[in-house]
């Protein structure tokens, strides 16, 4: 299901509580909002989170948004307010190898069914953001920049973001050459150097072609071949 249930809207101005309460007078509760980070990262594995926030004043969770609009301390602070407050919370993690297996948009929506599937608290309904996703069991709606507009999405978006940076953090000490605690496997200036330098390592996804074109070079043949070439 790609659209609200007959009847119900949501107003633009509803602001970011605005789907789950127009859900709720429909009925429709627990509500379970599910987002990932890292789809568009190079390196490192895929989070996705899913998250069912509690009705009333307990499911307003103090500067919530989405989590790319968020410092890293605002993060970290929302992320405990949402452990805290969550009427159910799940995690789920999707490594390297397997996003290059299934490909990315393939791994993503079975990343959101896995933590879907975790949760120890049945939905009646799901938002998803930008993209529908099937075969949930249940009614849903993917919602446009959902992580922005949607609370149960924003906060599944600070869960999973706030993981993968400290797994991220985590794989810069065994691989301290690429920096990852700065970029956390995105592509930038330093993380192509890096990648141009040594190679990639067993976390880089194959499927990226800026992985693919490094791939079968050997750093230290390059090395000598210019120290011939001088």
């Amino acid at each position: 299901m790609t659209r609200l249930p007959r009847g119900l809207t949501v107003r633009r101005d509803a602001g970011l509580y605005g789907y789950e309460r127009a859900l709720r007078r429909h009925g429709l509760d627990p509500i379970a909002g599910v987002d990932e980070a890292g789809r568009g990262a190079c390196a490192g594995p895929l989070v996705a989170a899913a998250v069912v926030l509690p009705s009333g004043d307990r499911g307003v969770v103090p500067g919530l948004a989405d989590s790319k609009l968020l410092t890293e301390r605002a993060r970290e602070r929302c992320y405990d307010e949402v452990l805290k407050r969550a009427v159910a919370w799940s995690v789920v993690v999707i490594g390297p190898q397997e996003c290059d297996r299934l490909g990315m948009h393939v791994a993503n929506v079975e990343a959101l069914r896995r933590a879907l599937a975790r949760l120890e608290t049945r939905p009646a309904y799901v938002l998803t953001d930008g993209f529908p996703v099937d075969g949930l069991g249940v009614p849903g709606l993917a919602v446009w920049k959902g992580d922005r507009v949607a609370a149960c999405i924003a906060a599944a978006s600070v869960l999973a973001k706030v993981r993968r940076d400290a797994l991220m953090r985590e794989l810069h000490r065994v691989y301290p050459v690429y920096d990852f605690e700065t970029h956390k496997g995105y592509v930038t200036a330093a993380h192509t150097e890096a990648l141009e330098q040594h190679g990639p390592c067993v976390i880089h996804r194959r499927r990226f072609v800026n992985v693919r074109r490094v791939e079968d070079r050997d750093p230290q043949i390059d090395q000598l071949l210019e120290g011939a070439s001088s």
